[in-house]
């Protein structure tokens, strides 16, 4: 059995711990506050982006581009933005011909945030076991260290930590993933990351980059958008160029602070649980201490009334 020291010495070390929890879930929750309004901000402007696109569709619709789906695709999955449209089943990923994916994995830089960092990895996996000709863009240190340690192939690591995302990491991904895309290395572009449902869930999701979807593209428009006829100059084609790439980029940015949130919100949950268990263990080891000293004051009695009845028996006999 302890002793009052030991479980002293123990209340003290968790004591210390709950400061360390606490911490990290109120940086946690600033961080998050700070993402979140990120995300609010430059989201206008995004969301102006596809509504463009999709005018082009809705008054172009026969034009052929490479950015967009052919009709023979057999994938079926929505537009290319952050929400349950965008989301695609994984046994879409089997298509009848073998086409080269590339896949954008968002994970954490450090631990201590639940299964998050666990779930990213884990759907990866199953997305890379769908096809023999995939290129991986790694985001996170520990994305990293999981596929060295496991011998799984990287294409490119990007060396940026996950914190604080911006635009210009996210141009910098989006250029060189729609470079490969124009060149022909890739045939389809994904992105894994963490969606933020609500305040209490986060979920791992892949969604398609590129090509875009015409047909649901179409169907996007912006409501209460103006829609008269339009000019492109100099051609349909050359203003795709230019407006696919910064839609794209746009969707990573997007997608970085998602993950971003996600991460902040699930290591909150952590270290609320961790703080919450904490205090059981706490008021456990308190029990027990009050016991423990109880204990040892009842014997402490016991050993005094003891020796003073052998004294005066002692000097009876005396």
């Amino acid at each position: 059995m302890e002793t009052s020291r030991e479980i002293q010495t123990r209340i003290k070390s968790i004591q210390d711990t709950m400061k360390i929890t606490n911490a990290m879930y109120m940086i946690s929750s600033a961080k998050l506050r700070k993402a979140r309004k990120s995300l609010e901000d430059t989201k206008p402007y995004f969301q102006m982006l596809q509504g463009t696109i999709a005018r082009i569709i809705r008054h172009l619709p026969e034009m052929e581009h490479r950015y967009f789906e052919q009709s023979e695709s057999n994938v079926q999955d929505g537009v290319p933005k952050a929400d349950e449209e965008s989301t695609i089943d994984i046994e879409d990923l089997n298509g009848k011909q073998q086409k080269k994916r590339g896949f954008i994995v968002v994970s954490a830089d450090k631990g201590l945030a639940g299964a998050y960092n666990h779930n990213v990895l884990k759907l990866t996996e199953e997305c890379l076991k769908k096809g023999q000709d995939n290129l991986l863009f790694v985001v996170g240190e520990l994305g990293r260290e999981y596929f060295i340690q496991h011998k799984i192939p990287m294409y490119t690591e990007f060396r940026y930590t996950v914190q604080d995302p911006d635009l210009t990491r996210a141009r910098d991904i989006s250029d060189f993933a729609v470079s490969l895309y124009d060149e022909g290395k890739l045939d389809e572009l994904y992105m894994i990351y963490t969606y933020e449902e609500n305040s209490m869930k986060v979920e791992a999701k892949v969604c398609r980059l590129l090509p875009l979807k015409k047909e649901v593209l179409a169907t996007s428009m912006l409501s209460g958008a103006y829609a008269e006829d339009i000019r492109m100059i100099p051609s349909a084609e050359s203003v795709l160029e230019n407006v696919v790439p910064d839609y794209v980029t746009g969707f990573i940015y997007g997608a970085l602070v998602e993950s971003f949130c996600s991460e902040q919100n699930s290591r909150m949950m952590a270290m609320q649980a961790a703080t919450d268990n904490a205090e059981k263990i706490l008021k456990e080891l308190r029990i027990q201490f009050n016991r423990v000293r109880q204990g040892a004051i009842t014997q402490e009695i016991t050993e005094v009334i003891a020796g003073a009845k052998a004294q005066k028996k002692r000097r009876r006999k005396a």
